[in-house]
């Protein structure tokens, strides 16, 4: 038995296989399956996932990256 998800657009409907989506389980001390070299280029988006706040430890210490509703960055101790 398939299941299958059908989006009509104004001239024709297209037929996409349904897929389960994994459950998301947030953690500080989860490192990510690929880390980027040294100096590459991060989305904040990816730092952030979807929330409005991260931690980030650093030398003993922790940090807050907070994303605001001006669309700056922020990094406070």
């Amino acid at each position: 038995m398939s299941m299958r998800t059908s989006f009509a657009a104004p001239s024709a409907a297209v037929d996409f296989p349904a897929r389960p989506i994994p459950p998301r389980t947030p953690s500080l001390t989860a490192v990510p399956s690929s880390v980027p070299p040294r100096g590459a280029l991060l989305d904040s988006g990816a730092l952030l996932r979807g929330s409005r706040e991260v931690l980030i430890r650093h030398g003993g210490e922790v940090y807050r990256l907070r994303h605001t509703r001006n669309d700056k960055l922020i990094l406070t101790k």
